[in-house]
């Protein structure tokens, strides 16, 4: 009897195109609902973004091979450390590998706001960022009001202040 591979590299295509396609990068957008994020913090604390409602979030993502990504850290925590009084909350999500967890939390030493790798997350609806560092801002709603780039708005003092304080209490 003959057997056609086509089924199979149909079915095969099909599994790689709905895990490593668009589902499975799904980039949170302005103005939508903020994707699930539910991850094991560095301090082995849980972060649920979803528990977080009534509250202003900034998600960044980045990691410490991205000299842009380090160079916004010092701002984002300054940033954190005036505002979380007033209900902030903050996350920095590594896409470095599991192997480099050292690497991570040596450079996260210096700074207050909690991280995480992204390769510990449960549920990850934001996916693998298309480049970095990229930042997002949620609402007390949980839509996001803001992304962050440095191509298009870059994270600075000023512009965290014009799109964070307006949502804060």
């Amino acid at each position: 009897m003959r057997t056609s591979w086509w089924p199979f590299a149909l079915v095969v295509g099909a599994v790689v195109l709905i895990t490593r396609g668009p589902l499975a990068c799904a980039a949170a957008e302005v103005g939508q609902a903020a994707p699930a994020l539910v991850v094991q913090q560095l301090d082995g604390q849980a972060f649920d973004l979803g528990t977080l409602r009534g509250k202003v979030v900034i998600v960044n993502f980045w990691a410490t091979w991205c000299p842009p990504c380090r160079q916004e850290m010092p701002i984002l925590d300054a940033f954190y450390r005036q505002y979380r009084a007033r209900g902030l909350e903050m996350i920095g999500v590594s896409i470095d590998r599991p192997r480099d967890r050292s690497n991570v939390r040596e450079l996260m030493r210096p700074f207050s706001y909690p991280a995480a790798l992204s390769a510990d997350a449960k549920v990850n609806g934001f996916g693998t960022p298309a480049a970095l560092p990229v930042t997002f801002v949620l609402d007390g709603n949980g839509s996001v009001r803001a992304k962050l780039t440095p191509d298009k708005m870059p994270v600075t003092e000023e512009s965290l202040a014009d799109v964070v304080r307006p949502l804060l209490p």
